[in-house]
């Protein structure tokens, strides 16, 4: 019985943050007339006003709204690019706030850079090790081996989505340094709708931590399955 309540609380740690974070942006992305431009023409004007040379705005093709910094392009979401939203206006303001990081070379807009491919790195020699696995199983034949094989394996895989944790600083800068200053002191908005702005940048804030937890949780049910074998 505590196993199974041990079991829900993990699964309801795990989802709970994802949840909070898609509910808050589809609670406020409903088109807003008042608004005077979509999430995309945002963006331009903010690259324009902040004198970002370089920084271009697409509408990305996967869906994702994210910088780029590879190649100095602010991507948004169909959705956060052609709509009137304050959830559209905030995200906006979020990726162009990464793209002010990288701009002006501050360092916290290395942790991305620095931490990401590591984490991508290391996330893919777990799944590898798994992979071969039956290869080694086959080999060896030792349930130790097998065991401190896919123990490492998970270890590895945990490391990876433990980097994205690291991240985060440069996330929440990008939300309250930057984002929030620059609706609150441009007056884009007007006061009503700034905590509602505020959680969305919150949210955007979040959006690599509540996926790597989510990760991390589920790595670490595996290893305890492991440990009580």
């Amino acid at each position: 019985m505590l196993y199974i309540i041990i079991t829900l609380l993990v699964l309801a740690a795990s989802f709970f943050p994802q949840f909070w974070v898609r509910y808050t942006m589809r609670k406020y992305g409903s088109n807003l007339d008042d608004l005077p431009g979509t999430g995309g023409e945002f963006a331009k004007h903010l690259v324009h006003r902040y004198q970002l040379s370089g920084t271009n705005i697409e509408k990305s093709l996967d869906g994702q709204d994210y910088y780029d910094p590879a190649s100095n392009t602010v991507r948004l979401s169909p959705s956060n690019y052609d709509n009137k939203s304050l959830t559209a206006v905030a995200v906006a303001a979020h990726e162009v706030g990464h793209a002010i990081q990288f701009n002006r070379k501050e360092t916290i807009s290395r942790l991305r850079g620095k931490y990401i491919p590591l984490s991508v790195q290391f996330k893919k020699m777990g799944a590898v090790m798994l992979l071969v696995m039956p290869i080694v199983a086959l080999i060896f034949k030792a349930p130790i081996v097998i065991g401190v094989f896919i123990g490492v394996s998970l270890l590895f895989q945990l490391i990876g989505v433990l980097m994205y944790l690291i991240v985060l600083p440069e996330e929440w800068d990008a939300s309250f340094n930057k984002a929030l200053p620059i609706l609150i002191e441009g007056e884009y908005l007007p006061d009503h709708q700034l905590n509602a702005v505020s959680k969305v940048l919150k949210a955007a804030a979040l959006t690599y931590f509540s996926g790597a937890l989510a990760e991390a949780l589920n790595i670490g049910r595996w290893v305890v399955v492991l440990l009580k074998r």
